[in-house]
This record gives structure tokens, sequence and C-alpha cells, in this order.
């Protein structure tokens, strides 16, 4: 199973577009332990010609242009694409809105929650993709999906299940008292297995706290991708860049008592990667102390072009 990362950033990318922050300006001027990203997607596939995208970014056309394996087949018809899949997390707008680039009358299937799928069901703009090229499914959470797509078999099986966040924002409802009206599939993770060799890793970009039923899940995994949003709860309010903090977005911090390096100290997942990583996290700098902290404890920070094997 080969795995790419197509990008690495949160939503904005890295530098975001109108950021002036310390670490946006420093990616622009070039400055040595730095590298921009794109927005937050993987590729994924069993056999090295068909595959399937976790979350369709902003940037997928210019993460297509630099992923040969994701470019129609030269000896291939006039229109044709590799890309048999696009299974989505939530309905954030960096994680939905790359699927209207993919119009063009291609087949393709989409996966989702059926809470997702509503979004995209009440968004008339969406119907780029023709229904009868582009099906679109619903996955039961806490259940095994086989992944198939332009009629291919992909040979990969996601299982979904529900993790602590939030409504993407552009759908929220009410205070904190009511979890801005989130509810179950709002937010997923997903474990995709090789159908045929049986190996599987875990693809969570967005999660606000690793409590324990997320715990058991993925006690002893040989690899996770996860949110790593922030290094501190409060670096958005600190660096005077959005008055909230990462608790509130949804979103787990990579340090501290309750962050993702401690919830996952004794949990024996064997290879740790940071993905979904904000503009803000000083742990993009490669000579902070932050990514440093980040070192020491065995974890990885992802970056585009990434690519891992099971």
């Amino acid at each position: 199973m080969i795995i790419k990362v197509l990008g690495s950033a949160a939503g904005g990318g890295f530098p975001q577009w109108n950021c002036n922050g310390f670490h946006s300006s420093s990616v622009r001027a070039g400055v040595a332990g730095y590298k921009a990203r794109l927005q937050s997607s993987l590729a994924v596939s069993a056999d090295g010609s068909n595959w399937v995208l976790l979350n369709a970014s902003p940037d997928i056309r210019q993460q297509i242009n630099e992923t040969p394996e994701l470019q129609p087949a030269k000896a291939g018809a006039l229109r044709n694409s590799p890309i048999k899949a696009v299974v989505l997390t939530n309905a954030d707008v960096d994680h939905i809105t790359g699927l209207l680039s993919l119009r063009e009358g291609q087949p393709f299937s989409i996966y989702a929650a059926d809470r997702v799928l509503a979004t995209l069901d009440s968004n008339s703009v969406f119907e780029v993709l023709a229904r009868d090229k582009v099906s679109r499914n619903t996955f039961a959470l806490d259940q095994p999906t086989r992944l198939e797509g332009a009629g291919v078999d992909t040979g990969l099986v996601v299982e979904a299940f529900a993790v602590p966040g939030k409504v993407a924002l552009f759908l929220e409802k009410g205070d904190a008292g009511n979890n801005f009206g989130s509810r179950d599939g709002d937010t997923i993770g997903l474990k995709v297995t090789d159908a045929k060799t049986g190996k599987s890793f875990f693809y969570i970009p967005g999660v606000a706290e690793i409590d324990p039923p997320l715990a058991d899940k993925i006690r002893g995994a040989d690899l996770i991708f996860l949110d790593g949003t922030l290094f501190t709860d409060d670096e958005m309010l600190t660096q005077g860049l959005l008055n909230k903090t990462g608790k509130r977005m949804g979103h787990i911090s990579v340090s501290g008592p309750e962050g993702s390096i401690s919830a996952l100290r004794q949990l024996n997942v064997k290879r740790r990667i940071y993905v979904h990583i904000n503009n803000s996290n000083p742990i993009l700098d490669e000579n902070s102390e932050a990514r440093k902290v980040v070192d020491a404890a065995g974890w990885e920070v992802g970056f585009d072009g990434m690519e891992v094997r099971l």
C-alpha cells in the first residue's frame, strides 16, 4: 500500500494568502528550515495504478500536477484519471471544495458520512459533478466499506468512525453550550486497510481530543496520520492571528498534558506523523524548540510529497 501526502497544511495552506504572521512571513522570505505546504489531503493506492484521495483540498489541481501517479495515463483515452474515489472526513471547506475541480465528466465515487453528503446535497454548486458519473456513497460508521469507483475495485477498505470534533465552521449553530450543532458523523477518522495484505493505517486530520474509545481504537497501530493543527491551545491568541483557542476550533494541541504527544505516549503506535498543520504552529520551523520536542518524542512532521509504504 502506497500513501502519499498531497498537502500537509491546515486550511489556508502555508503560507496563508492573507497571513503576515511570523511563520508565513518567514516561508515567503525563504528562511532556512521552512517549507511551503498545500492544504490537507492524502492519496492512497493498493496497486500503484488506482488511487483514492482522502479529502479533496482546494489545492487539488496543483497537487495532481505535482504527483505524476495521479495524472492521466499517457497511453490512455483522451480523458482519463487514476483517481477512482474520494473519501471525506468532514465538510470543512479545505476538505470538500477540491471536488469542484474534479468536474469535466470524469467518473469516480465519493464516500462520506450522511451528514457530510447532506452538505453537498444542499449546495447546488456540487451538481457540476454529474450524478450519473460521480456516485455519492454513504458509509455506515464502525463498519468496513470496500472502495470502488469508475467500475474498479481499488483493493482498499475503509472503516469510518466518529471522533471528538466540531461541525464545519460555516455550519455552526448556537454556541459552545450546545456544541455548535455538532453530531456524530460531522468529523470522522478513517482506518484504511489493504484488502490483500491486511496492512492498515489511521488518518485523523481533525480531532478535539484522544478520548478512551479513540485511544483503544488506535492502540498498537502501525501508522497514524494525526491532527497537528496547533502546538499549544492558545497560540492563535498569543500570536494575534485569531480570537479562538484550538479547543474552540475542534483541534487537539500537540503539546501539554492533554496534547497528542502525551495522549499517545502509552498507546504503542509504531509510526506517528503530523498533518493538517496550521500556519501558526512553530513545528513548521525545523530549527525551533517546538520541533525539537516533537522529534524527541518520536513523532514526524508530514510534508508535501512525503511517501509511506506499508
